[in-house]
């Protein structure tokens, strides 16, 4: 347990207060000052919105701090951000707050868990660092859900955060929407929760990633996550599941069913898997591959939309018609060798992948659909 009492300058903005004062390491490090929230990708329950500590980071710092001490001039001007739900009292007379670690603790660190690392650290190499101080901000009252939207918007206009954590925040935040107060957000955040999109995206890809019988199970590396065997991360398979399957004309999003929803679309990994991987077949499942078969989806699911046949066999005989169509440059799309590394699709940029999405189109509009696919 810590007590402290230090100075401190209280910081009123609209109907959050915070306290601007200095902390020395020795307080910092102490046991349950502080705790890092950090986002647990196996953990449905999960609570937690802070990337994973990167110990390469905070060891250059606690370089810095180390190499600082014997000349005096180690100089950290930026405030470390925690936040409590509770309030601190403050004493009006002398301005001071009182810290009671067995009433408040432990402040959520919002903003600087590198920082924290990196001096204690230090403070492990040379205990004169458990002397330094601290900028710090403490922020009261502040709940759960608004801790993690200071996070989000600390980390996205100020500085550069994971994407897929970002990812994660937002789809949390939708979630919440209808159930919690909703700190305000700047427009544009508070317009991507509002639609839901990164939210019913990453749904689709945790799927992908999750279902037993996928061919994307294991390969989808999520936030904060540092499993082996992956092949393209959360944030790519986001982004392209909103831009081409969460569109209006993509016939996807008429089902209006979001199981069935999600089961068509891995129906539809299953088939593109099945013709085309061959056990070599390794950039299919990297960006090209994901961004090309997302792009082309719609037009393929808008074919198949008159029928209402979204079974697996089905969609294989479409696609093997469709790949014996296409012709030029890009005729060699639908075979495995294609897609295998150091290939054809290794090569392919942002232009080239439309030019075959667009061949890819053609030669589907070139296959009969009437009588020639069992149901």
């Amino acid at each position: 347990m810590t007590k402290i009492v230090i100075p401190a300058a209280r910081v009123k903005q609209g109907d959050l207060v915070l306290f601007a004062t200095s902390i020395r390491v020795r307080d910092l490090a102490s046991d349950n000052f502080y705790n890092v929230e950090t986002l647990d990708p196996d953990n449905k329950d999960d609570k937690g919105y802070q990337r994973l500590l990167n110990t390469a980071r905070a060891k250059k710092l606690a370089d810095y701090i180390l190499k600082g001490q014997d000349r005096s001039d180690a100089f950290l001007p930026t405030s470390v951000l925690l936040a409590t739900d509770k309030s601190i009292p403050f004493n009006e007379q002398d301005h001071t707050i009182e810290i009671d670690t067995k009433l408040v603790g432990p402040f959520s660190v919002v903003d600087g868990q590198h920082r924290l690392e990196g001096l204690k650290m230090a403070a492990q190499k040379d205990p004169r660092v458990l002397d330094f101080e601290v900028p710090v901000n403490v922020a009261i009252n502040l709940p759960h859900i608004a801790q993690m939207c200071h996070f989000l918007i600390v980390n996205t206009t100020q500085k550069s955060v994971d994407q897929s954590v970002a990812q994660r925040i937002i789809a949390r935040l939708t979630d919440a929407l209808d159930v919690e107060d909703m700190p305000s957000l700047p427009k544009w955040i508070l317009n991507t929760v509002e639609k839901g999109e990164v939210d019913k995206a990453l749904k689709y890809v945790i799927y992908l990633n999750e279902t037993s019988d996928s061919p994307w199970k294991g390969k989808i590396l999520m936030a904060n996550d540092d499993s082996d065997g992956t092949t393209i991360n959360q944030k790519s398979f986001v982004k392209a599941v909103v831009k081409y399957i969460l569109t209006a004309n993509n016939p996807l999003t008429i089902v209006k069913d979001f199981d069935k929803e999600k089961k068509i679309f891995l129906n539809y990994w299953k088939a593109v898997t099945e013709l085309l991987d061959d056990g070599n077949s390794s950039v299919l499942y990297k960006y090209n591959g994901v961004e090309l078969f997302c792009k082309f989806s719609i037009p393929f699911f808008t074919k198949l939309q008159d029928r209402g046949d979204f079974k697996v066999g089905t969609m294989k005989k479409l696609l093997a018609s469709c790949f014996e169509n296409v012709e030029g440059d890009y005729a060699g799309v639908g075979h495995p060798e294609w897609w295998a590394k150091g290939s054809n699709a290794s090569f392919l940029n942002a232009g080239a992948i439309n030019v075959v999405s667009q061949e890819l189109s053609k030669a589907l509009h070139k296959v009969s659909m009437t009588g020639d696919i069992e149901l």
